[in-house]
């Protein structure tokens, strides 16, 4: 029912762009822009995933022994890639304030497994300032390749988060500080069922403090990003040993995009850092116990991916990814520890607001201590139609 009365309202905000001087003239300044489009996906899977999953690649979702997630062999359709976005564009005495709210219908954390309304951006941005949810400085967009997976390289920087940043410097070489929303998971691992650490709780006294730094360059750019972060738990239990302590996260991201020739373009990333497992596109938690006290886990994040230009009605894009955790000693056996993914794809483009395309999906799993690695085989095809409308300030002729 909430979903409807959010369809209805946005049906009444076309009627009021319509009614309130607003034109579809190009010839003047735009001010309102509706994009999106229509995808759907069909695929088969010859191995198992978590069924929350099961229209994506996601190597820590892989079953973590024998037959975890049922047999294998699954046909999957999906439209939870559908995507509808609205941009705004407002002179005002201090600049041009742009903001963005966009949507999707893939369901994550209680909604996982879901076709469902899921926010992507909610933001505004006025001169040199930006505030609301939108992509985390610590990663770079432009690293992800032209693929049909939804989900992503398993190694990359993926997170948008709540924030507020300033700009100093904008354009095509960039600089851009953040504070944003902190959070963490953490692993109890073999300490898990301990009485004593049923009483700590998170505590998160500091925003996420995020950098990049984009220098352009004739042929792609080069980008630096950092990330510093303070997570603490509290134990509330006044009776007994303290278990309260605090942890250090921070990581540092390179990522490039390098035009090699006029038809392709290498997409590439490499991350290292502790205690920013909340940042990666697919990798576990960001705390757990090692000896007798919590730490900040390291991990290992890369990617490397070619997008081909063929012609204008064909593309490719093939590359791997990798994220590497350094578990602790606390840990179970079967805590994942290492996942790879690789993809290639041939799609087809029959006009100018339509793609088709097939891809090959491997993925990968391996533990920490028992020996146990997996793997997930899927072939996808996929159907996408974008649509935009732009509206413009009407004239006073």
């Amino acid at each position: 029912m909430k979903y409807n009365k959010f369809l209805i309202a946005t049906l009444f905000l076309f009627l009021f762009l319509a009614a309130s001087g607003l034109a579809q003239d190009s010839t003047k300044q735009k001010v309102f822009e509706v994009y999106g489009f229509v995808m759907t996906d069909a695929g088969y899977n010859a191995n198992q995933i978590h069924p929350d999953w099961y229209d994506v690649v996601r190597p820590t979702k892989l079953p973590s022994y024998e037959g975890e997630f049922g047999t294998d062999g699954n046909a999957y359709f999906s439209v939870r890639q559908t995507r509808l976005g609205f941009k705004g564009y407002l002179p005002t005495p201090l600049g041009e304030l742009k903001t963005i709210f966009e949507f999707e219908l893939f369901g994550t954390g209680v909604d996982a497994g879901q076709t469902t309304f899921r926010l992507r951006h909610a933001y505004g941005e006025l001169g040199h300032f930006g505030v609301g949810q939108y992509w985390s400085p610590f990663m770079d967009i432009d690293v992800f390749p032209n693929t049909l997976e939804y989900w992503g390289p398993t190694g990359m920087v993926f997170f948008r988060n709540i924030q507020v940043r300033y700009m100093p410097i904008q354009g095509d070489t960039r600089l851009t500080i953040a504070l944003e929303r902190p959070g963490a998971s953490a692993d109890g691992g073999v300490f898990s069922d301990r009485v004593e650490l049923q009483s700590i709780r998170a505590r998160f006294s500091l925003p996420d403090l995020s950098f990049e730094f984009r220098k352009a360059m004739k042929i792609g750019y080069i980008e630096l990003a950092g990330i510093l972060r303070r997570m603490e738990w509290k134990d509330l239990d006044t009776i007994g040993t303290d278990y309260s302590g605090n942890a250090l996260g921070w990581g540092l991201n390179l990522s490039t995009n390098l035009n090699f020739t006029r038809k392709d373009i290498f997409r590439g990333q490499i991350v290292y850092g502790a205690g920013i497992e909340n940042y990666m596109n697919d990798a576990p938690v960001d705390v757990a116990i090692d000896g007798n006290e919590g730490v900040a886990v390291p991990v290992l994040g890369a990617v490397a991916f070619i997008d081909h230009t063929w012609s204008k009605k064909f593309s490719t894009s093939v590359g791997w990814s990798m994220v590497d955790i350094s578990n602790t000693d606390g840990q179970q056996d079967n805590a994942f520890s290492r996942g790879h993914y690789a993809i290639g794809n041939l799609l087809y483009y029959p006009s100018e607001n339509a793609m088709m395309g097939i891809e090959l999906q491997y993925g990968t799993r391996e533990n920490y201590k028992d020996d146990w690695n997996t793997s997930i085989l899927k072939v996808q095809f996929s159907f996408k139609y974008n649509f935009s409308q732009a509206f413009y300030r009407k004239s006073n002729s």
